[in-house]
């Protein structure tokens, strides 16, 4: 008579702890269907874990969900805070650029969505798609983000002292939106321009992202640059050296 035999429950030489591969298969399925999209089935089968290891380790869906958002935000968030700081301190005793400010606070992470691996590829698309989401962008963005974003916020009016606050914070909405798109690396660019441009080029994105946005805060916010200054000033010389045409009366 043939015997069963039992299931090895001996770790794997160099395998990751169970929880963190619940957080992985959650991180890549989360991203891929969305949280509605995806069972705690779903994820421990993907993760070869037994179903009782995520009430374990975390509770709820919910509760896993939100673990996943913030396993990451607790690595980018201090590097973007060291660079935004970084940025500051070696402007002293002036301010940095627009383009420095916007450039720490974007670049840790196109950095790391291009070249961190597939771990962190997941992780942007699903804040693309929290930050698109009523229902979690102002729960878990305001939870992990704002703490950083305040910081962020305080940089641009010191950039821009004369810029209502109203348009510093459109301003963000607009960097915000920019950078949700570039995650979500949908391929509608690659199509609309024929292969000229690829959502996956995200070298691309950092070398234009920052002198776009720092151009698009500087209109919002009126800010006069060198350029528009003299271009303003010759505009003004020519209306005044033009001769105007006496109007015929009749």
């Amino acid at each position: 008579m043939a015997v069963a035999r039992r299931k090895s429950t001996k770790k794997k030489a160099g395998a990751k702890p169970g929880k963190d591969r619940i957080l992985d298969a959650a991180e890549r399925l989360f991203a891929r269907h969305g949280f509605y999209g995806v069972s705690v089935r779903d994820i421990t089968e993907a993760a070869e874990v037994d179903v009782a290891l995520v009430n374990y380790h975390f509770g709820s869906k919910r509760e896993l969900f939100a673990a996943v958002f913030q396993r990451r935000a607790e690595i980018l968030n201090p590097e973007r805070l060291a660079r935004l700081e970084e940025v500051r301190r070696a402007a002293l005793p002036g301010v940095p650029t627009l383009e420095d400010i916007v450039n720490s606070f974007t670049y840790p992470l196109l950095e790391r969505s291009a070249r961190g691996g597939p771990g962190w590829k997941s992780y942007f698309a699903l804040i693309a798609q929290v930050n698109n989401s009523p229902e979690w962008g102002p729960v878990l963005m305001t939870q992990y983000f704002d703490p950083l974003v305040e910081r962020l916020i305080a940089a641009l009016r010191e950039a821009l002292p004369d810029c209502p606050l109203r348009e510093i914070y459109w301003g963000y909405q607009f960097l915000t939106g920019a950078l949700t798109i570039t995650f979500a690396e949908t391929g509608r660019i690659d199509k609309l321009s024929g292969g000229l441009c690829k959502s996956s080029d995200l070298d691309s994105v950092h070398e234009r992202l920052p002198p776009y946005v720092a151009a698009g805060f500087r209109a919002i916010c009126g800010v006069r640059t060198p350029t528009n200054i003299e271009k303003t000033a010759v505009e003004s010389h020519s209306v005044a050296t033009t001769p105007r045409k006496n109007k015929k009366t009749s």
